[in-house]
């Protein structure tokens, strides 16, 4: 099957149909995440129900999970036992929001509404994930500087921002190359390694969480001013 949309003839799609319609996301992303979405939305399909209910999926599976990590940060429960719910339940966070978007492709259910809706969540499923990250990090070094904080927060939401730009006619890419040592480079901004690194740390060792925060901090503040100058090189050229 070549085409994204099926008609009324043929026959229920299979997850390697789903998965062959992903929009990637990166080398873990896309040997992980989307194939675990495409089983979603596979199973989706075959009980009629629609994308954006995986969007809301997404949604209460990240709110959810951010919202037991903070609870949990403070409170005398073992830290694994945050540290395993945030390493599950963002990846299953992430491998819904994957498969609404394999649904709404091969169902030939798309919309600018459904797409606004999708990255309205994610939005939210990132601001609760920032936020969880920030109280286990400050309850495990209560000395933590509040800038450390704030440069993290604001720094975090580069990859969403750029991931939308991205997707218009306009799309560029600083580093076009596909090979395998740049796409394993490329895996500190690959949002499922990333969350995927994230709950491996609150689960192992909470205490280096402040170490976290400060790597994802420098790796997208770096990436924001290399975009502004690559950018800024091309608009003026042009």
């Amino acid at each position: 099957m070549h085409s994204a949309t099926l008609s009324a003839e043929t026959t229920t799609p299979g997850p390697t149909d789903f998965y062959r319609v992903n929009r990637g996301g990166g080398l873990f992303s896309e040997a992980l995440s989307q194939r675990a979405g495409a089983l979603f939305a596979a199973a989706a399909y075959r009980l009629g129900i629609a994308p954006t209910l995986l969007t809301a999926g997404n949604l209460v599976v990240g709110l959810g999970t951010s919202a037991a990590v903070v609870a949990l940060a403070s409170t005398d429960v073992p830290t694994w036992v945050a540290g395993l719910i945030a390493l599950l339940g963002w990846q299953l966070a992430y491998a819904l929001d994957c498969a609404d978007g394999q649904l709404a492709r091969v169902a030939g259910r798309t919309s600018p509404a459904g797409a606004r809706v999708d990255v309205l969540c994610d939005i939210a499923v990132q601001i609760s994930l920032v936020t969880a990250l920030s109280a286990v990090a400050v309850d495990q070094r209560p000395s933590t500087a509040s800038w450390v904080v704030a440069m993290f927060a604001g720094t975090w939401m580069v990859n969403l921002v750029t991931s939308v730009m991205q997707a218009g006619p306009n799309a560029g890419s600083m580093v076009t190359s596909t090979s395998l040592p740049v796409r394993l480079a490329k895996l500190v901004r690959d949002y499922g390694a990333v969350v995927f690194l994230a709950g491996l740390v609150l689960l192992l060792v909470p205490q280096w969480t402040i170490w976290l925060l400060i790597a994802f901090t420098v790796v997208n503040g770096g990436f924001l001013l290399a975009s502004i100058a690559f950018t800024g090189r091309t608009a003026l050229r042009s």
